[in-house]
């Protein structure tokens, strides 16, 4: 079952960090997707979508070449992506920290006091069921293929539902 998405805490801007492990497979193919959809949705201007890893050993390196590959054959821009860690300071500062796994959300939790509304599972967003996005980093690209189709599901209902919470009269 989906949930909605909170209100922002700044009137007329919306912050989403996607967060996984160390911010090369499945938070960037989330960021990406994600940012594609909200722009196709005409929201770029009010949403912001970064991604971050909750270990910093892959700072500054682009995102795993199978990811990357993956999302290009599928018409995507996975150019730009260069991983970081997620800050403490993202847990007050953002309107939904995501993610991708119970493990992900353990280590964003012991970095503060955070909201529950705010601080959750990715797929919490998901209208086909809830859970972790698997980890396809050591697998083949058949787990790559998987995360995508999760991924972009959820990115769909999400920009779905940031229509209603970012514009509450509906999208012009």
């Amino acid at each position: 079952m989906s949930v909605v998405p909170p209100p922002p805490r700044t009137p007329g801007r919306y912050r989403i960090a996607l967060v996984c492990l160390g911010n090369i497979c499945r938070s960037p193919m989330a960021d990406v997707v994600l940012s594609a959809r909200v722009a196709d949705a005409g929201l770029d201007d009010v949403v912001e979508v970064v991604s971050a890893g909750t270990g910093g050993w892959h700072a500054g390196e682009p995102m795993d070449r199978r990811a990357a590959a993956l999302l290009t054959a599928e018409g995507y821009d996975a150019s730009r992506h260069r991983a970081q860690q997620v800050r403490a300071s993202w847990l007050d500062t953002y309107d939904l920290v995501l993610a991708m796994d119970d493990a992900n959300l353990a280590d964003l939790q012991a970095l503060g006091p955070a909201d529950p509304a705010r601080v959750r599972l990715f797929r919490d967003f998901d209208p086909e069921g809830t859970g972790e996005v698997p980890d396809p980093y050591y697998g083949g690209d058949a787990g790559f293929r998987d995360v995508l189709t999760l991924v972009e599901r959820t990115a769909d209902a999400l920009t779905g539902d940031l229509l209603h919470v970012v514009l509450p009269t509906g999208h012009p």
